[in-house]
């Protein structure tokens, strides 16, 4: 837990005028209050609204806000009142302690009348005072960040709610780092498995392709310098998330995915971002259709920026972003910022919005609406401005992402819908299916007994839901001619490396492949959704590698002489690829060590036993074990995945052993076979992207070292 000194000392940093006095009574009041409460995780429950509070420092925010957001359970959650907080810390801080444990309060994920309702409670407590939501969000932040102590059921609820709620008010806040922290918070809980293949997917992406953000980095800077603009530039990878929304929404794999990186330049002034932009268009080809100015048109939150999107001569393609520093801070920090302090004053940003007129721009509109369910519908088409929300004829709302189509439309209601679909009528006028929907459009579907997809659809389709049935239909329809072309791919490939395509091996790699059965298998065999090589390769991974390069297991360390044995240190077990060096042992041959091993001390004054080796060049056989040690969630199938993930990465678990469990957290030593430490490195990076694994680091044992004193 954060100390009170520790927490004013943040709050001091961009506010040297703060009041630590009223700060550290608030600290010692919310500690004194939650006294004897805990979290599900054990810690005391006092630590969340501390961690709040920093979260909130990080926007520089005023000193009622962190006091807030230390006190902003006391009133729910303990005997304090609204009458003793205003008696301590005045009438500002008790309404917004008072309207944070409003909205605590508030059933955000319950039914579509009751959510109106409270979406229209939660605007108005908007519009009293904006803090009030800062804090909020900053209250679930921590909490998603801390979530892995909540029951499965209750992770997934507060997930979903997040993910449909808090997130998308905090983009429409202007709090976009928020927003993806939230939603890829999210994503780690909904769909683990799915974030962890992104994260693997972009380990084996940098090795491919080495460290593309600091090369166009660096090809930036360069270009700026050249055209005598001062400009900071930086970039990253985009966020797990925002990546497989992408491949959900274009129905595209990763490795077809381009504008997986983002790069944003400051400038000092305005006029410079444009020539930014000029040298950067002049440099790298743009994309057509990718550009916004934010700047001469800005959003209603007060962000401005120029967004632009350009390929190199790769064909990848990257999103690029310009602004000055002042419109970055308000990018970072959205309506936010209108309470930002810099130096102990309001920081003066010129691009900062009055949030009193924004959420009154927010509101107004809404405020006329008498219908919940209209309300509702008004406050979904503001605040998830991505979105697209259309109607039946019957008047059920049908959300979609934009520039979705009627084909979209007809299997968001139902497959059987989409598969039978021949027209479309969009607000009573017969229009082409190719269509883009609207926001508030009314849409019908017009079908025929008989109909079945056809392939042209995959192009107009958008949702994955859409294209996923169309394949599984148009599968169907070819089926049986699938399999046959399969089984003669199946059979020619088997052969190539000397087997035989049995039903038994079939089976075999469907099941490796986790697909329904042989005949699923060929069927996505004979229609090019799987190569025969990955089929091969799922049941003999050795034979599809090839093996009849590989060094000789016993010739694999240069510097000995063709007389003398060598063996593999058990203390720091050394790997190819790794620097080296022998020690002559009496009767053993020669004992190898890693460079850095802390067992050669022992032989310092022993220079004559002493060899300078080296791994032979080559492909070395996967036989050398090198020992884990994981700590991993004590979850349901943890183990399992972990497993698995080794098996994905071709090496071999030769050995297993528990060393502590606890109730959350195993830690166990596993024994990999590999080939190299450049597989060494592929194994852990692997695992690291793993949302289960806590802790890994490679294990190394002073005490198992081999007596090479004899």
């Amino acid at each position: 837990m954060i100390a009170v000194d520790d927490l004013i000392a943040l709050v001091r940093n961009y506010n040297p005028k703060t009041n630590e006095k009223l700060i550290r009574e608030a600290y010692d009041y919310g500690l004194a209050m939650h006294e004897g409460q805990f979290r599900q995780s054990g810690e005391p429950y006092f630590m969340h609204p501390v961690a709040v509070a920093a979260i909130l420092t990080e926007q520089r925010l005023d000193d009622a806000t962190i006091i807030t957001a230390l006190l902003h359970d006391t009133i729910e959650d303990t005997k304090a009142s609204y009458s003793e907080v205003e008696q301590k810390f005045g009438r500002e801080i008790a309404d917004l302690v008072d309207g944070v444990t409003k909205l605590t309060n508030l059933q955000l994920s319950s039914t579509e009348t009751q959510q109106a309702e409270n979406f229209r409670k939660l605007l108005m407590a908007m519009s009293k005072d904006l803090r009030v939501i800062l804090v909020k969000l900053a209250d679930r932040l921590h909490n998603m960040r801390t979530i892995k102590a909540m029951r499965p059921e209750k992770q997934a609820k507060k997930a979903r709610e997040t993910m449909d709620i808090f997130a998308p008010l905090a983009g429409r806040m202007g709090m976009q780092w928020m927003r993806e922290e939230l939603e890829d918070l999210s994503f780690r809980v909904l769909n683990p498995e799915g974030r962890a293949s992104i994260l693997r997917r972009f380990i084996t992406l940098q090795k491919e392709s080495g460290d593309v953000v600091e090369r166009i980095t660096s090809d930036m800077r360069a270009e700026f310098d050249k055209a005598g603009i001062e400009a900071v530039v930086f970039g990253r990878a985009k966020k797990p998330y925002s990546i497989w929304r992408k491949m959900q929404e274009k129905n595209m794999g990763f490795s077809r995915l381009s504008d997986i990186y983002g790069f944003r330049v400051l400038t000092e002034t305005e006029d410079e971002c444009y020539r930014a932009l000029g040298v950067i268009h002049q440099r790298w080809r743009a994309v057509p259709g990718r550009f916004k100015d934010y700047i001469s048109q800005p959003k209603s939150n007060g962000y401005r920026s120029i967004h632009t999107t350009v390929s190199g001569r790769d064909g990848k393609r990257v999103e690029v972003q310009i602004r000055t520093r002042q419109m970055h801070d308000v990018a970072e920090t959205g309506v936010a910022a209108h309470w930002s302090y810099r130096d102990g004053v309001r920081s003066e940003n010129p691009f900062a919005v009055d949030p009193v007129k924004w959420i009154s721009t927010l509101t107004e509109q809404f405020n006329a609406e008498e219908d919940h369910d209209e309300f509702l519908e008004a406050v979904k088409l503001e605040m998830y401005s991505d979105k697209v929300f259309c109607f039946t004829p019957k008047g059920e709302v049908v959300k979609l992402p934009k520039g979705a189509t009627p084909i979209d439309f007809a299997y968001a209601i139902h497959t059987r819908i989409g598969n039978a679909c021949v027209g479309a009528k969009i607000d009573g006028m017969r229009v082409p299916l190719w269509s883009r929907v609207k926001n508030g459009q009314s849409v019908e579907i017009i079908t025929a007994e008989g109909q079945t997809p056809q392939a042209t659809w995959l192009e107009i389709a958008t949702t994955g839901k859409a294209k996923t049935a169309i394949r599984r239909a148009l599968r169907e329809v070819d089926r049986s001619r699938f399999i046959k072309l399969g089984r003669e791919l199946a059979r020619s490939a088997f052969d190539h490396v000397g087997k035989k395509a049995t039903d038994k091996a079939l089976e075999t790699a469907a099941r490796h492949l986790r697909l329904d059965g042989r005949d699923d298998l060929l069927a996505r065999l004979g229609s090019a959704e799987l190569t025969a090589r990955e089929v091969v390769h799922s049941v003999y991974p050795d034979l599809a590698e090839g093996e009849s390069d590989q060094i000789d297991t016993t010739r694999a360390v240069v510097g000995i002489s063709a007389d003398q044995s060598f063996t593999r240190a058990r203390c720091c077990q050394p790997l190819p690829g790794e620097r080296i060096v022998g020690i002559k042992v009496r009767g053993q041959g020669v004992m190898v060590h890693s460079i850095d091993c802390a067992a050669l001390a022992d032989f310092e004054d022993q220079p004559e036993r002493w060899l300078d080796l080296h791994w032979h060049a080559g492909k070395h056989p996967p036989i050398h074990t090198a020992t884990l040690d994981l700590t991993i969630g004590n979850d349901a199938g943890v183990l399992g995945r972990i497993c698995t993930l080794i098996g994905e990465q071709k090496a071999n678990i030769s050995d297993l052993q528990f060393k502590d469990r606890k109730p959350d957290f195993y830690r166990l030593l596993v024994d990999v076979d590999l080939r190299d430490a450049e597989h060494l490195h592929s194994v852990m990076s692997a695992l690291e992207a793993e949302s289960d694994v806590a802790a890994i680091e490679r294990h190394r044992d002073p005490s198992r070292v081999t007596d090479a004193n004899a």
